[in-house]
Protein backbone atom coordinates (compact mmCIF):
# COMPACT_ATOMS: atom_id res chain seq x y z
CA UNK A 1 0.00 0.00 0.00
CA UNK A 2 0.87 3.63 -0.97
CA UNK A 3 1.14 5.95 2.22
CA UNK A 4 -0.44 8.98 1.88
CA UNK A 5 -0.17 11.93 4.69
CA UNK A 6 -2.71 14.20 4.78
CA UNK A 7 -2.14 17.71 6.47
CA UNK A 8 -5.04 19.06 7.81
CA UNK A 9 -6.08 22.30 8.86
CA UNK A 10 -9.31 24.64 10.23
CA UNK A 11 -10.93 24.50 6.99
CA UNK A 12 -12.06 20.70 7.01
CA UNK A 13 -13.66 21.23 10.57
CA UNK A 14 -15.40 24.34 9.84
CA UNK A 15 -17.34 23.35 7.09
CA UNK A 16 -18.74 20.96 10.18
CA UNK A 17 -19.98 23.73 11.74
CA UNK A 18 -16.71 23.84 14.01
CA UNK A 19 -15.93 27.81 14.39
CA UNK A 20 -12.96 28.85 13.76
CA UNK A 21 -13.39 31.68 16.19
CA UNK A 22 -10.72 33.87 14.62
CA UNK A 23 -12.44 37.16 13.57
CA UNK A 24 -10.56 38.63 10.54
CA UNK A 25 -9.20 41.50 13.12
CA UNK A 26 -7.12 38.61 14.79
CA UNK A 27 -9.39 38.65 17.97
CA UNK A 28 -10.75 35.03 18.86
CA UNK A 29 -14.37 35.67 20.14
CA UNK A 30 -13.37 39.24 21.43
CA UNK A 31 -10.32 38.43 23.32
CA UNK A 32 -6.53 38.75 21.97
CA UNK A 33 -5.39 35.36 21.27
CA UNK A 34 -2.70 36.06 23.72
CA UNK A 35 -5.16 36.04 26.54
CA UNK A 36 -6.77 32.87 26.07
CA UNK A 37 -4.14 30.70 24.19
CA UNK A 38 -0.66 31.47 25.74
CA UNK A 39 1.01 30.42 29.21
CA UNK A 40 0.92 34.38 30.00
CA UNK A 41 -3.01 34.29 29.79
CA UNK A 42 -3.32 31.52 31.34
CA UNK A 43 -1.60 32.96 34.57
CA UNK A 44 -3.25 35.80 34.21
CA UNK A 45 -6.26 34.32 34.07
CA UNK A 46 -6.82 30.75 34.26
CA UNK A 47 -10.98 31.08 34.49
CA UNK A 48 -10.63 33.35 31.25
CA UNK A 49 -8.87 30.33 29.54
CA UNK A 50 -10.89 27.72 30.55
CA UNK A 51 -14.06 29.33 29.90
CA UNK A 52 -13.17 30.05 26.57
CA UNK A 53 -12.44 26.14 25.68
CA UNK A 54 -15.14 24.76 27.95
CA UNK A 55 -17.25 26.51 24.96
CA UNK A 56 -15.24 25.09 22.33
CA UNK A 57 -15.37 21.80 23.68
CA UNK A 58 -19.56 22.86 24.13
CA UNK A 59 -19.60 23.22 20.49
CA UNK A 60 -17.73 20.17 19.53
CA UNK A 61 -20.46 17.83 21.56
CA UNK A 62 -22.70 19.23 18.73
CA UNK A 63 -21.39 18.67 15.33
CA UNK A 64 -20.50 15.76 12.92
CA UNK A 65 -17.66 14.41 10.75
CA UNK A 66 -18.41 16.03 7.14
CA UNK A 67 -18.17 13.82 3.91
CA UNK A 68 -14.48 15.03 3.87
CA UNK A 69 -13.84 13.71 6.69
CA UNK A 70 -15.53 10.37 5.68
CA UNK A 71 -13.61 9.93 2.11
CA UNK A 72 -9.93 9.82 4.23
CA UNK A 73 -11.59 6.91 5.94
CA UNK A 74 -12.53 5.26 3.01
CA UNK A 75 -9.14 6.03 1.18
CA UNK A 76 -8.12 3.44 3.77
CA UNK A 77 -9.15 0.21 2.49
CA UNK A 78 -6.79 0.92 -0.53
CA UNK A 79 -3.88 3.02 0.86
CA UNK A 80 -2.04 3.26 4.33
CA UNK A 81 -3.32 6.54 5.62
CA UNK A 82 -1.83 9.17 7.76
CA UNK A 83 -3.45 12.50 9.62
CA UNK A 84 -1.52 14.97 10.28
CA UNK A 85 -4.26 17.48 11.65
CA UNK A 86 -3.51 21.30 13.24
CA UNK A 87 -7.04 20.56 14.89
CA UNK A 88 -7.68 20.24 18.32
CA UNK A 89 -11.04 18.26 17.62
CA UNK A 90 -11.72 14.57 17.37
CA UNK A 91 -13.97 14.69 13.83
CA UNK A 92 -11.46 12.98 12.19
CA UNK A 93 -12.00 9.84 14.75
CA UNK A 94 -15.18 10.37 14.96
CA UNK A 95 -15.48 9.42 11.14
CA UNK A 96 -13.43 6.30 11.61
CA UNK A 97 -9.59 7.54 10.41
CA UNK A 98 -7.18 5.22 12.36
CA UNK A 99 -3.92 7.07 12.18
CA UNK A 100 -4.57 11.11 13.85
CA UNK A 101 -1.44 12.72 14.99
CA UNK A 102 -2.70 15.86 16.82
CA UNK A 103 -0.05 18.86 16.55
CA UNK A 104 -1.64 21.43 18.66
CA UNK A 105 -3.33 19.48 20.84
CA UNK A 106 -6.76 17.51 21.45
CA UNK A 107 -10.00 19.69 23.19
CA UNK A 108 -11.32 16.28 24.47
CA UNK A 109 -8.41 15.77 26.94
CA UNK A 110 -6.96 17.95 30.00
CA UNK A 111 -3.29 17.58 32.18
CA UNK A 112 -1.79 18.34 35.13
CA UNK A 113 0.36 21.25 35.48
CA UNK A 114 2.53 19.16 37.61
CA UNK A 115 3.36 16.52 34.88
CA UNK A 116 2.83 17.16 31.53
CA UNK A 117 2.80 13.72 30.73
CA UNK A 118 -0.49 12.66 32.98
CA UNK A 119 -3.38 12.96 30.41
CA UNK A 120 -7.02 12.64 30.92
CA UNK A 121 -10.17 12.10 28.40
CA UNK A 122 -12.02 15.25 29.69
CA UNK A 123 -15.75 15.53 27.70
CA UNK A 124 -17.55 18.12 29.89
CA UNK A 125 -16.49 21.55 31.22
CA UNK A 126 -12.93 21.93 32.85
CA UNK A 127 -12.85 23.94 36.08
CA UNK A 128 -11.11 25.75 38.61
CA UNK A 129 -10.02 23.50 41.35
CA UNK A 130 -10.22 20.56 39.12
CA UNK A 131 -6.77 18.96 40.14
CA UNK A 132 -4.55 15.26 38.81
CA UNK A 133 -3.80 12.85 41.02
CA UNK A 134 -0.82 15.47 42.32
CA UNK A 135 -3.08 18.07 43.65
CA UNK A 136 -2.38 20.31 41.14
CA UNK A 137 -4.77 21.78 38.59
CA UNK A 138 -5.52 20.28 35.39
CA UNK A 139 -5.24 22.32 32.31
CA UNK A 140 -6.54 21.88 28.31
CA UNK A 141 -4.46 20.16 26.11
CA UNK A 142 -3.58 22.49 23.96
CA UNK A 143 -0.76 23.73 22.52
CA UNK A 144 -0.73 27.20 23.20
CA UNK A 145 1.45 30.42 21.78
CA UNK A 146 5.00 30.09 22.98
CA UNK A 147 4.94 26.43 23.56
CA UNK A 148 6.79 23.46 22.29
CA UNK A 149 4.92 22.03 19.75
CA UNK A 150 5.24 18.07 21.21
CA UNK A 151 4.17 15.91 18.06
CA UNK A 152 6.43 17.88 15.24
CA UNK A 153 8.78 15.34 15.27
CA UNK A 154 6.93 12.63 15.04
CA UNK A 155 4.79 14.44 12.38
CA UNK A 156 8.28 14.74 10.46
CA UNK A 157 8.78 11.32 10.36
CA UNK A 158 5.84 10.62 8.65
CA UNK A 159 5.68 13.27 6.16
CA UNK A 160 9.28 12.14 5.71
CA UNK A 161 7.53 8.67 4.06
CA UNK A 162 4.72 9.89 2.42
CA UNK A 163 4.31 8.48 -1.29
CA UNK A 164 1.41 10.89 -1.62
CA UNK A 165 0.63 14.23 0.11
CA UNK A 166 -2.37 15.59 0.58
CA UNK A 167 -3.29 19.01 2.08
CA UNK A 168 -6.44 20.07 3.70
CA UNK A 169 -8.14 23.52 4.62
CA UNK A 170 -5.10 25.07 5.31
CA UNK A 171 -3.02 28.28 4.82
CA UNK A 172 0.06 26.47 5.15
CA UNK A 173 1.13 29.63 6.53
CA UNK A 174 1.30 28.42 10.15
CA UNK A 175 4.59 27.55 11.51
CA UNK A 176 5.99 24.99 12.43
CA UNK A 177 3.31 23.22 10.50
CA UNK A 178 3.97 24.84 7.47
CA UNK A 179 7.10 23.36 7.76
CA UNK A 180 6.21 20.44 7.22
CA UNK A 181 5.58 20.46 3.28
CA UNK A 182 9.71 20.37 2.87
CA UNK A 183 10.03 17.69 4.22
CA UNK A 184 7.86 15.74 1.79
CA UNK A 185 10.50 13.34 -0.92
CA UNK A 186 11.26 15.03 -3.96
CA UNK A 187 8.61 14.24 -6.24
CA UNK A 188 6.26 13.38 -4.23
CA UNK A 189 2.72 13.68 -5.54
CA UNK A 190 0.93 16.81 -3.63
CA UNK A 191 -2.71 17.55 -3.39
CA UNK A 192 -3.25 21.13 -2.38
CA UNK A 193 -7.46 21.62 -1.47
CA UNK A 194 -8.34 25.00 -0.34
CA UNK A 195 -10.91 27.63 -1.95
CA UNK A 196 -8.11 30.09 -1.44
CA UNK A 197 -4.86 28.02 -2.08
CA UNK A 198 -1.83 30.12 -1.00
CA UNK A 199 0.60 28.23 -2.58
CA UNK A 200 2.72 28.00 -5.56
CA UNK A 201 2.06 25.15 -8.26
CA UNK A 202 4.95 22.99 -9.61
CA UNK A 203 4.82 20.16 -11.88
CA UNK A 204 4.24 17.73 -9.06
CA UNK A 205 1.75 20.18 -7.15
CA UNK A 206 -2.15 19.47 -8.00
CA UNK A 207 -4.27 22.35 -6.74
CA UNK A 208 -8.06 21.98 -6.13
CA UNK A 209 -9.60 25.54 -5.00
CA UNK A 210 -12.52 24.24 -3.67
CA UNK A 211 -14.14 23.29 -0.25
CA UNK A 212 -12.80 20.21 1.21
CA UNK A 213 -16.24 18.36 1.08
CA UNK A 214 -15.90 18.78 -2.44
CA UNK A 215 -12.16 18.79 -3.30
CA UNK A 216 -11.58 16.26 -1.06
CA UNK A 217 -13.86 12.95 -2.95
CA UNK A 218 -12.60 14.17 -6.03
CA UNK A 219 -9.17 13.47 -4.86
CA UNK A 220 -10.10 10.13 -2.94
CA UNK A 221 -11.67 8.91 -5.94
CA UNK A 222 -8.58 9.34 -8.59
CA UNK A 223 -6.54 7.40 -5.69
CA UNK A 224 -8.90 4.95 -5.49
CA UNK A 225 -9.45 4.53 -9.14
CA UNK A 226 -5.56 4.58 -9.89
CA UNK A 227 -4.82 1.77 -7.55
CA UNK A 228 -7.19 -0.68 -9.03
Amino acid sequence: MKKVVVLTGAGISAESGINTFRDANGLWEGHDIMEVASPIGWSNNPALVLDFYNKRRSQLHSVVPNPAHEALVALEKTHQVTIVTQNVDDLHERAGSSNVVHLHGELLKVRSQFDENLVLDWKNDLHLGDLCEHNSQLRPHIVWFGEEVPMLEKAIDITEQADILMIIGTSMQVYPAASLLQYAPAGTPIYFIDPKPAIAPNENLTILAEKATVGVPKVVEELVQNFN
